[in-house]
């Protein structure tokens, strides 16, 4: 297949007919053709249509090309949600490069690893971070070319070498003249998870699209059949306004991204979460869909409607879906109280695995568990310390783990890659750590990260499930639980609080209190660390160093 040789079909043809592989840019591209003059993407008041972003997304696809970028060649994005955001990731993966996301919040030894890790033969950056991008220069040889996004920042450029992003895009032809791709192209989706360095998870195109970009649907569990078929459920089923809040940095927002634009959708981004701001677009926008990582974004959002005075015609959201993150009982009952017919979802998944699941959640939700109880999507199972499938219902605790669509490494890293990715009995599976049971009925319950598990005196205790009842207390707005020394069991559990605002700060034993109703006496925290304000990832996720670092005296 080349590229450039779809036919221009119409939004009331049923069917696409022309060819089209399990690749990332094929489907963009299948969507570009059938959706042409839909609204896309709608970002810091910037609007694209989905003719108007394929163009220039050709255009930047050029103007890389020309300056020496190729297939395999890698390419860092380095900016907050934007509409050239998503316009560099079609171009990069037009011309059968790898773009790969950069953490905005890294200082100068985070970035130096990860652009010398990641292998950056380009880059392209939002100008408010020249000075980071111009101090580590002289340190990698390896990244030839410059692209910086005008801001209004008005940062010095630090350096001569970048070529400005609109005047790239001026440049260079709008035509999609492309040689053909595979459904072998690659994504390196990087990875901070809650410890350690960054890690690049390097998908296959075909793998990724059914793991994580509505190949498998979610609900049926059907899987795709013919890429084509994308464009045919866009147009049997309409468009949607879908808000993901999350930066483009992390995989959840990329694939709401990238899934809703195989079907014809509308996407909405924010640069910086801001609740009242969210609200404001959905009214604005009529958005339908909106997704947010868990209580961090989820609380704060049901707060801003509690706030006296708020107002907003919110009558075109009809669904909410959680990601990533914790996502506790207290605040899914608190958006039923607000919207009492939301559809909303909990899902499970990781940047190694994909989806591996989703669940219904449904009012009066009151089970304080650790994470959600999912059915399986595609081949996800939970092996025991054996490595043999957990049985339903025995209680046993093991290992979330994945078969078929897989990454196929990590990049760089074969020690990682050898631990994480198994073979058992001929099959090859990835495992990275998420501890689950299995229920009788053989859904799954999540309980979280192994890595960040708390031992006392040999029980196992998991954050999350302490978390989500720490913050349902009435005087609690955010928590954390880690694991802190202890001489008698090894480890107790501590929390770290950020106080509601308005409210006193909890003391241990109203928290103690609070809890004996909801878990096990071994679970209580047995130490409160109150702080200003809980340090998060941009995603949500918690920053685990940052509490070790409280407990330590050092944060």
């Amino acid at each position: 297949m080349v590229a450039g040789s779809h036919r221009l079909p119409t939004e009331a043809e049923p069917v696409l007919l022309y060819e089209v592989e399990f690749n990332l840019a094929d489907l963009f591209e299948a969507a570009a053709d059938a959706f042409g003059e839909r609204e896309y993407l709608v970002a810091n008041g910037v609007r694209r249509s989905y003719a108007e972003m394929d163009a220039r997304a050709n255009r930047l696809a050029h103007h890389l090309a020309e300056a020496g970028v190729g297939p395999g060649d890698h390419v860092g994005i380095y900016a907050l949600n934007s509409v050239e955001w998503v316009e560099t990731a079609w171009a990069v993966f037009k011309i059968r490069a790898v773009w790969v996301n950069i953490n905005y919040r890294y200082v100068k030894d985070e970035l130096r690893y990860l652009f010398t890790n990641a292998d950056l033969v380009a880059l392209v950056y939002q100008r408010q971070f020249s000075a980071n991008v111009a101090e580590l220069l002289d340190e990698l040889p390896g990244l030839k070319h410059l692209v910086m996004i005008e801001d209004a920042s008005g940062e010095e450029l630090g350096c001569d070498r970048a070529v400005g992003y609109e005047e790239a895009i001026a440049a260079c032809s709008p035509e999609r003249d492309f040689p053909a791709r595979s459904g072998d192209d690659t994504y390196i989706l990087y990875t901070g998870g809650t410890t350690g360095l960054p890690k690049g998870v390097v998908w296959r195109h075909e793998d990724v699209f059914f793991a994580l970009g509505g190949g498998i649907d979610a609900l049926s569990r059907e899987r795709v059949s013919r890429p084509e078929d994308m464009v045919a459920k866009g147009l049997a089923g309409g468009p949607i306004t879908f808000l993901p809040i999350a930066p483009l940095m992390h995989g959840a927002s990329q694939w709401a991204v990238m899934g809703q634009s195989f079907l014809g959708n509308k996407i909405v981004l924010v640069a910086r979460f801001d609740p009242d701001e969210v609200w404001r677009l959905v009214e604005a926008e009529r958005v339908n869909m909106l997704m947010i990582t868990g209580d961090a974004m989820g609380k704060p959002l049901v707060e801003a409607l509690d706030r006296p005075g708020a107002a907003y015609d919110l009558s075109s959201l009809i669904g909410l879906t959680s990601s990533a993150a914790l996502f506790s009982p207290a605040v899914k009952d608190a958006f039923f109280e607000h919207f009492p017919h939301l559809v909303m979802t909990d899902a499970v998944g990781s940047s190694e695995s994909g989806n591996n699941g989703l669940t219904l959640v449904k009012p009066g939700h009151t089970a304080m568990r650790s994470g959600p109880t999912v059915r399986s999507l595609g081949n996800s199972v939970v092996l025991d310390d054996d490595l043999r499938p957990v049985q339903p219902g025995s209680g046993v605790v093991g290992r979330i783990a994945r078969s078929g669509d897989i990454p196929i490494c990590y990049y760089g890293d074969p020690v990682k890659t050898a631990e994480v990715f198994i073979t058992v009995d001929g099959i090859r599976y990835v495992m990275p750590g998420d501890y689950a049971t299995v229920e009788a009925d053989g859904s799954i319950t999540l309980l979280g990260r192994g890595s960040i598990c708390i031992n006392s005196g040999g029980e196992k205790i998991y954050p999350e499930e302490v978390e989500a009842v720490v913050r349902s207390h009435p005087d609690v707005m955010d928590a954390i639980v880690i694991g802190a020394p202890d001489d008698r069991f090894g480890q107790r559990v501590a929390a770290i609080v950020e106080a509601r605002p308005g409210r006193e700060a909890p003391s241990l034993e109203s928290i103690q209190e609070h809890c004996r109703d909801h878990m096990a006496g071994y679970k209580i925290p047995r130490q409160l660390h109150v702080v200003p304000r809980i340090e998060r990832s941009p995603s949500g996720k918690p920053d685990y160093p940052w509490a070790q670092g409280i407990l330590a005296g050092t944060s």
